[in-house]
């Protein structure tokens, strides 16, 4: 059985009134939410104990990269002392001192692939010392989200994309002061306008 044109146009219109409700509830909902970021690049940079890890990493990666070049340097040694004899030798001898360079050649592969690739030592190192202090972070970002009931809290040095960043919803200040460290830079965002609700 058909509907009539005036039961249709009767439908029509409660269709589109409860898809206006429910975009004016949905639109009403986001509105409420509270949202915040931070810096977290800018908060670890103020803290002396990573600015400490950092510092003894650099220093184990320098070393780690000093005794790899030494070892390179010596095979490069070993190549042109062998470029040197290579006419004097013979096939067998060549043969051993070109396994030879390419053993060393290996083995320093293998030592900056131990040391630097992933999940080699450093990476380790890093986890050891830098995490830590990450949790900690972390930490105080959760209790500033339960302390004013954020819904978001985006970190500005992540690569979430912020075309523009109002500093009146920055916390990063506020996530140091909870650490107990005294921003160098006051100015760098806007919570310190938010302390107890609204600037």
């Amino acid at each position: 059985m058909a509907l009539s044109q005036k039961t249709l146009k009767t439908m029509n219109t409660k269709k589109l009134l409860l898809a206006l409700a429910l975009t004016v509830a949905s639109y009403g909902t986001t509105f409420a939410q509270k949202f915040a970021y931070v810096d977290v690049e800018y908060i670890l940079s103020q803290m002396p104990e990573y600015k400490q890890a950092q510092t003894e990493l650099d220093n184990i990666a320098a070393k780690w990269q000093e005794d790899i070049q030494k070892k390179m340097d010596d095979i490069d040694a070993m190549y042109k002392s062998y470029q040197a004899d290579q006419v004097l030798l013979t096939d067998d001898m060549r043969r051993r001192r070109e396994d030879e360079i390419m053993n060393k050649e290996k083995e320093v592969k293998d030592l900056q692939k131990k040391k630097f690739g992933y999940e080699g030592e450093l990476f380790k190192k890093r986890q050891e010392l830098v995490k830590p202090v990450q949790d900690k972070v972390y930490s105080e970002i959760q209790k500033l989200v339960k302390q004013r009931a954020y819904d978001f809290i985006f970190d500005k040095s992540s690569g979430t994309v912020m075309l523009y960043s109002n500093s009146d919803y920055d916390m990063s200040n506020t996530v140091l002061k909870g650490l107990g460290i005294t921003p160098k830079n006051e100015n760098l965002s806007g919570d310190k306008k938010d302390e107890g609700g609204r600037k």
